[in-house]
């Protein structure tokens, strides 16, 4: 019996970001230097021991969760220790699926947080660990089971939630061509919708959020990461917390203007929890 650690490596280093640690070490510190403060510390930023990163498939198809079969994430900084009592616990529910690591390699919806995470967190680097999970195209009620089984995690004050997620995909290259006419040019439409689903999200109710998907059909690849804490806030409060989520940034990478244009929207948010 091999007593080998299982490591995901960095895989989408050096394509989608920098694989030189020094060189994404500056990046990442000039980026966030010029991070505006929110108006109080969000809870999660108090140096949590333990980081939840909720990841969407883009790859596989999932109807449930899944864990990775690793014991260590990779990054171009340094190495991040999978929680194993809490995948351990999580296991054992029978609610999530085992993911394999060529799977895990070929995903980056929670790769692209790890270098952020082990940023944020480098002054604490013993002192943590991460929880990845892999959230399948879910149903309703399942976004409720998940939402109500993480939901003491969220509560746990020494817990911090990540969700992976960026806003509209518009384009024929994405099949969504969504278009009111009354805003204007396309980019403003797109914007339009966006900041209508971010407003329902700021609301924190989690059945209005999947009326606006089903309304509008907003490809937004988190979608489901996103209705699972919307469901573990909800279940949350019914005990009497009281938490408020705002959005903080919002960006297109280009702007459309025609039917031949493409853009992928970003949202930048924080839940706090009082």
């Amino acid at each position: 019996m091999s007593n080998r650690v299982v490591c995901r490596e960095a895989s989408h280093a050096g394509s989608w970001y920098s694989a030189s640690g020094s060189q994404l070490n500056a990046q990442l510190e000039g980026w966030l230097s010029k991070a505006e403060s929110t108006i109080r510390p969000a809870r999660a930023i108090i140096a949590p021991r333990r980081v939840f990163i909720l990841g969407p498939s883009h790859h596989v198809p999932l109807s449930r969760c899944a864990l990775s079969p690793a014991e260590i994430y990779r990054t171009p900084l340094y190495d991040l220790r999978i929680d194993h009592k809490v995948y351990a616990d999580l296991w054992k529910t029978g609610l999530f699926e085992r993911m394999s690591l060529q799977t895990d390699e070929d995903e980056h919806s929670i790769e692209m947080h790890l270098p952020y995470t082990a940023k944020a967190m480098e002054s604490h680097k013993d002192e943590f660990s991460i929880v990845p999970v892999l959230v399948g195209a879910l149903s309703e009620s399942k976004e409720q089971e998940y939402g109500k089984l993480l939901s003491k995690y969220l509560a746990d004050p020494s817990n911090l939630f990540i969700i992976s997620s960026d806003f509209c995909h518009w384009g024929q290259r994405f099949r969504y061509t969504y278009y009111d006419e009354s805003q204007g040019e396309i980019h403003r439409s797109i914007e339009h919708l966006d900041k209508m689903g971010m407003g329902i999200i700021e609301q924190l109710d989690p059945m209005s959020f999947t009326n606006y998907l089903k309304k509008y059909r907003n490809t937004i690849c988190g979608r489901h990461p996103i209705g699972v804490l919307l469901n573990a806030v909800a279940e949350l409060k019914k005990s009497g917390a009281e938490m408020n989520f705002s959005f903080l940034n919002y960006a297109q990478s280009s702007e459309c203007r025609n039917w031949q244009d493409s853009s992928v929207s970003y949202a930048a948010g924080a839940l706090i929890a009082h």
